[in-house]
């Protein structure tokens, strides 16, 4: 997996996890959609993401890295 498929799912998941919670647990957490969304939109222009820095962190591989080590090989 690398940087960009887990961004991918995990932002993907905590917008379905925040439309729920608004949906079964309370109206606010609307807010987490709107939080999630904001960021999204903010690091389209910047590059910037809290969350990638997180992955890479972890160790997990962004696609440029995986495709010089197929091309190494």
């Amino acid at each position: 997996m690398t940087v960009e498929i887990a961004l991918f799912r995990f932002a993907g998941f905590m917008i379905l996890l925040s439309v729920a919670l608004t949906y079964w647990v309370h109206p606010n957490f609307v807010w987490l959609t709107v939080f999630v969304g904001a960021n999204l939109f903010q690091s389209s222009f910047t590059g910037f993401c809290p969350a990638a820095s997180f992955f890479k962190m972890m160790g997990i591989k962004t696609e440029a890295q995986c495709a010089m080590k197929k091309s190494e090989n």
